[in-house]
């Protein structure tokens, strides 16, 4: 039986049956990742072009080419954001980081991507100023509306991605909010969700149509835990990849609240036994499939949990928590692979997809320590 080849596979087959016939192609049944140089042969298994990009506060933007087997190349790294709380892409195009320390007021740094060899290229009008006492922090993107949205005091700045990749405020930009760092979008782009860690600590849920804009959802904002009276400090937020759940970190009291979202008007109900136990400090969360990880600022491990699609309901993985010192989380696009920054450099640990469970793969690639991370295929 066939099944139809996506226009992204059979350009891959393309530039690697040319490739072979010029170059004498690199021995069969070799998986080889297809780049500017190209060597693949028509009987190897060809992969498109990955890279990995690390922010943190050392002033760099680190790129990291991933290898056919999921391990690190050594970094390359440029010039970016001294102490960046988001990072996030419009698709494969540009990648954006969050500058929070400039003198006029908080702003977006801005590059294009080469995907031939991971190199950025600055955005011309690159940082791009968002206003005084703004302070820019985590970031997510509307794919759909090419708008990116940046969590800031009190409130979210929404801003239109132009074809060059430059910025400018959308039409009703900012968005009240709470006091929060972290934003997120849903994977199909309905709903944005953003912490606030006002006491005892809340999520923030709004509708973004067609062009980006944001309405609060009705009963919005909705408690981390209803049945806390004490500060909960909400942190990284994210949704799953079906777009039925959300998940915030509870760093205040070592935990993760988990809700699900009605799909027709974005109310979040709290998933029953949430918030789940986590370990200390819980901040970076990364979620892929049905599976979430957490990494445990305090105490040096990683949660990691099966997600039930139905409920939401969080289950403790196989093995977890994990002995890894990890700081920020990201994944690859399948669910294969997790990459943790971490004091020993940048580590990468394959997921058994059925269970959780993470297994080291190679030795860490020196790096400095990362607080965001951006896996980009």
């Amino acid at each position: 039986m066939f099944t139809a080849l996506r226009p992204t596979a059979i350009f891959l087959i393309i530039i690697c049956s040319l490739a072979f016939s010029l170059l004498g192609g690199c021995g069969s049944n070799t998986v080889r990742v297809c780049n500017a140089t190209g060597c693949c042969g028509p009987a190897d298994l060809c992969v498109a072009p990955r890279y990995l990009f690390a922010d943190g506060l050392n002033g760099q933007i680190s790129s990291f080419s991933i290898n056919a087997d999921g391990t690190l190349g050594s970094p390359t790294s440029i010039s970016g954001p001294t102490q960046s709380l988001g990072m996030a892409a419009l698709s494969n195009q540009f990648l954006f980081a969050s500058n929070p320390v400039i003198m006029s007021g908080g702003a977006i740094d801005a590059w294009s991507i080469n995907l031939g060899s991971g190199a950025l290229t600055p955005v011309n009008g690159s940082p791009f100023i968002i206003g005084p006492f703004s302070l820019a922090s985590g970031l997510a993107v509307n794919q759909s509306a090419q708008v990116l949205y940046a969590a800031d005091a009190g409130k979210i700045d929404a801003l239109q991605i132009g074809a060059t990749g430059a910025l400018t405020t959308l039409l009703g930009s900012p968005f009240p909010a709470g006091t929060g760092l972290y934003v997120t979008v849903d994977p199909q782009d309905r709903f944005a969700f953003s912490s606030d860690s006002t006491p005892p600590g809340n999520v923030w849920a709004f509708t973004a149509d067609s062009t980006g804009a944001l309405t609060a959802v009705t009963g919005s904002p909705f408690a981390a835990d209803p049945n806390s009276t004490t500060s909960t400090n909400p942190s990284q937020i994210v949704v799953d990849s079906t777009g039925s759940f959300v998940f915030v970190a509870l760093t205040a009291t070592n935990q993760v609240a988990a809700f699900s979202i009605a799909p027709s008007t974005g109310v979040l109900t709290a998933v029953q036994g949430s918030p789940f136990p986590a370990g200390k400090g819980p901040l970076g969360l990364t979620t892929v499939n049905n599976l979430l990880y957490v990494a445990n600022s305090m105490d040096g491990t990683v949660s990691g949990y099966i997600i039930n699609s139905t409920t939401g309901v969080l289950t403790a993985a196989q093995g977890s928590p994990f002995p890894i010192p990890a700081g920020a989380l990201t994944t690859d696009i399948p669910g294969a692979l997790l990459y943790a920054s971490s004091a020993q450099g940048m580590l990468v640990f394959s997921i058994d997809v059925t269970t959780g469970a993470l297994t080291q793969m190679g030795s860490p690639v020196a790096s400095a320590g990362a607080t965001v991370l951006r896996y980009i295929q």
